[in-house]
C-alpha cells in the first residue's frame, strides 16, 4: 500500500487490538461530543429567539425525525460493513464496486423516503396527536428536515466509507464543519432572514450537503484506494443483494429502536408533565454520558468488518474482549458520577425558581441512577450488536432492538400505571438485558459458523491472528 494510502487508512487486521481500538475510539468520542454540543446549542437558539410554541414545534418531531432520518442513517452504515470486509481482505477493486453500488442504492433510498415523508408528512403528525397549538411549526421544521433526506444520505454514506478504512479522524472533521456551519446558519436564517423554525430546518439541511460535499471530494482527492476505476461503475445484482442485506436490517433496527422510544414517551407524558420535565433534564444528561458506549459500538463495526475479511477471527474475540474491559470499567466510574453528581447535573436544565423545581431533580436523579447502575448491559449491546453487523450479520443484531422495544413497551404497558415513574426508569435496564440475553446468544452462533466458513476456505487451516 502506498504511503498516500497509509495516511488516509488504518489496517485494523494488524497491530494491538487496545491500542488500535482506543485510537478509532478517542476523535469518534471527540465527533460525538460536539454533536450533542451543538444539538443542545441549536435547541436553545430556537427556544431563546423563537419562543416556547416553537420549541415544542420542533421537540415534537423527535420520535419521527429519529424513526426516518434515523432509518437512512442506519441503512449508510450497513453498507459501509462490505467495504470495510473487501478492505480488510486487500481486494480493492471489490470494496469500490461495493461502494458504487452503495451508491446507486442511496440514490434510490433517498428518493423513496423523501417522497412518502413529505406526501405524509401531515398525516404522520396527525396520527401522533401533535398538539393544534404547535402544529404549523411542527410541520413547517419537519418537512423541510424530510426534504434533506439526499443529504442525510450523501454526508452519511461518505462518513461511513472513509470510518470503513479505519479513519475515524476525517469524519469528525467533516461533523464539525457541518455543526459550526448549522449554528451560524440557524442565527443568520432566524434572526437576520426571520424564516423561523424552517430557517433552522434549512440550515440542516444546507450544512449537512456542505460537509456532504467535502467528504465526498475528500474521498476522491486523498484516498486512492476509493477512486473508481471505469469498468467499476458497471451495474451488477450480486453488490445490490449483498448491500441490502447489510442495509436494510440496519435502518429497521433504528426506526424499532424509535417505536419503543415512542411508546414509553406516550406512558411517562400520561404521568404529568413533572415527570416528563424529569426524564427530559435527565434525557439529556444521559445523552452525553452515553457517547462513549456509541463510540465503542461504531468501533466494533469497522473492527468485525475488517478483521472477518482478512479471515482473522480471533482478532475479532480479541478485540470484543478489549472494548468490553472499556466499556465496563467505564461505566462504573459513570455510575459513581450519577450518584453523586446526578442532582446537580440535571440542575443545568431546571432553573432553581422553575415550579416544582425541586421534585423533578430528584426524580431526574432517580432516572440516571437507575439507568446508570445498568449501563455495563448498555456497552455489551452497543459493542456486541455493533460486532455481529461488522462481522455481516446484521438482520440477527436487528432482532436485538426488537428485543429492546419489547422491554420498553413492557415497562409502558406494564410497570408504570401499576408503579409509576419508577417504572418508567426501569424501561431502558430491561430493554437492554433482554437485548444483551439475545445478543450473547447470537454472538456465539455468529462466531461459531464465521469460524466454519473460515476453516473451509482455509481448507480446514485455523484462522490467521497475527
Amino acid at each position: 500500500m502506498s504511503a498516500a494510502r497509509r495516511k488516509s487508512v488504518t489496517d485494523m487486521t494488524v497491530g494491538d487490538p487496545m491500542k488500535l481500538i482506543l485510537n478509532f475510539v478517542v476523535p469518534l468520542l471527540g465527533g460525538m461530543l460536539f454533536q450533542q454540543l451543538y444539538s443542545c446549542v441549536d435547541t436553545l437558539i430556537v427556544g431563546r429567539f423563537l419562543g416556547v410554541s416553537e420549541l415544542a414545534g420542533v421537540g415534537s418531531t423527535g420520535s419521527i425525525n429519529f424513526l426516518i432520518v434515523g432509518f437512512c442513517m442506519g441503512v449508510c452504515s450497513g453498507f459501509a460493513i462490505p467495504i470495510s470486509q473487501q478492505f480488510g481482505a486487500k481486494k480493492y477493486s471489490e470494496m469500490r464496486r461495493y461502494l458504487v453500488h452503495s451508491i446507486y442504492l442511496s440514490i434510490v433510498f433517498a428518493v423513496i423516503c423523501t417522497l412518502l415523508s413529505v406526501i405524509f408528512c401531515g398525516q404522520i403528525l396527525t396520527l401522533m396527536n401533535t398538539p393544534s397549538d404547535i402544529y404549523e411549526y411542527a410541520y413547517d421544521y419537519i418537512i423541510v428536515i424530510f426534504l434533506g433526506i439526499p443529504t442525510v444520505f450523501l454526508y452519511n454514506l461518505c462518513s461511513g466509507a472513509v470510518r470503513a478504512l479505519g479513519d475515524s479522524k476525517m469524519p469528525v472533521v467533516f461533523l464539525i464543519i457541518s455543526s459550526v456551519l448549522n449554528i451560524f446558519l440557524d442565527l443568520a436564517f432566524i434572526l437576520i432572514f426571520h424564516m423561523g423554525v424552517a430557517g433552522a430546518a434549512w440550515a440542516t439541511d444546507i450544512s449537512q450537503l456542505i460537509s456532504g460535499l467535502i467528504a465526498a471530494v475528500y474521498m476522491i482527492r486523498r484516498i486512492d484506494i476509493l477512486r473508481i476505476e471505469k469498468g467499476e461503475w458497471k451495474y451488477q445484482q450480486h453488490y445490490i443483494n449483498v448491500l441490502l442485506a447489510m442495509g436494510v436490517p440496519m435502518g429497521l433496527q433504528y426506526s424499532i429502536t424509535a417505536i419503543g422510544s415512542v411508546i414509553l414517551q406516550t406512558a411517562v407524558n400520561g404521568l404529568g408533565s413533572v415527570y416528563v420535565a424529569a426524564q427530559t433534564a435527565a434525557g439529556k444528561v444521559s445523552m452525553f454520558f452515553c457517547i462513549p458506549f456509541d463510540a465503542l459500538g461504531t468501533t466494533m463495526a469497522t473492527w468485525g468488518g475488517q478483521n472477518v475479511g482478512a479471515g482473522k477471527l480471533d482478532r475479532v474475540r480479541h478485540g470484543c474482549r478489549d472494548a468490553s474491559i472499556l466499556g465496563c470499567v467505564y461505566a462504573a466510574a459513570e455510575f459513581v458520577i450519577m450518584f453523586f453528581f446526578g442532582r446537580g447535573l440535571a440542575s443545568i436544565f431546571i432553573t432553581s425558581t422553575a415550579e416544582n423545581a425541586s421534585v423533578i431533580l430528584d426524580a431526574s436523579r432517580l432516572f440516571l441512577i437507575v439507568t446508570s447502575a445498568f449501563h455495563i448491559p448498555l456497552a455489551f449491546v452497543n459493542i456486541v450488536r455493533f460486532l455481529i453487523q461488522g462481522m455481516g450479520y446484521s438482520g440477527l443484531a436487528t432482532l436485538s432492538g426488537v428485543f429492546e422495544m419489547i422491554g420498553r413497551s413492557v415497562a409502558a404497558f406494564g410497570l408504570v400505571p401499576v408503579f409509576g415513574y419508577i417504572g418508567a426508569c426501569f424501561a431502558s435496564p430491561i430493554a437492554w438485558v433482554l437485548a444483551d440475553i439475545f445478543l450473547f446468544t447470537a454472538y456465539a452462533h455468529v462466531y461459531k459458523k464465521t469460524a466454519r466458513i473460515l476453516a473451509q476456505k482455509n481448507g480446514g487451516k485455523p484462522s490467521e491472528t497475527r
